[in-house]
C-alpha cells in the first residue's frame, strides 16, 4: 500500500498572494506549473481550532476501524451522534475527510480518511 500524506501548512495571506502571483506570471510566459495540493491556514491558532485532540481522535477512528455511518463512527467514539456528526462535517469542509453517500432504503454517509499522516509544514 502507498503511503499517502495531506500537506497541512501555514501561510499568510501575504505569502498566499505571492504564491498566487509567482503561479500567475509562470503560466503567462507559459511555463508549467508544478501542483501543489494542501490544507493552509492563516495562522496557528486558527490551525488548532481546526484541529483539536478530539478531531484528530475521530481522524485516527475513521482511518483504523473504517466505520460503515457517522452513526457507527459516534458508536465506537462512545460520543453524542449530533456532536459526532457537527465535528465529522466540520472535517470534511477543512478538506480533511471526505464523505461518501449511500442509498440504500434510506441515505447513509460513511466518513473516509484516504491518507496515512498529516505533515505540517511551518515557514519560519
Amino acid at each position: 500500500m502507498k503511503v499517502r500524506n495531506i500537506k497541512i501548512a501555514i501561510k499568510s495571506k501575504d505569502d498566499l498572494a505571492q504564491e498566487v502571483k509567482t503561479v500567475w506570471e509562470s503560466l503567462e510566459k507559459g511555463e508549467k506549473v508544478q501542483k501543489k495540493e494542501g490544507i493552509y491556514f492563516e495562522n496557528l491558532e486558527t490551525m488548532r481550532k481546526v484541529l483539536t485532540e478530539e478531531r484528530l481522535r475521530i481522524l485516527k477512528v475513521i482511518k483504523k476501524d473504517h466505520p460503515s455511518s457517522i452513526y457507527a463512527l459516534a458508536k465506537l467514539l462512545k460520543r453524542d451522534s449530533k456532536n459526532t456528526f457537527d465535528d465529522v462535517n466540520y472535517l470534511a469542509k477543512a478538506g480533511l475527510i471526505s464523505l461518501k453517500k449511500k442509498i440504500g432504503g434510506r441515505e447513509i454517509t460513511t466518513p473516509v480518511v484516504d491518507y496515512d499522516k498529516i505533515v505540517l509544514e511551518i515557514s519560519v
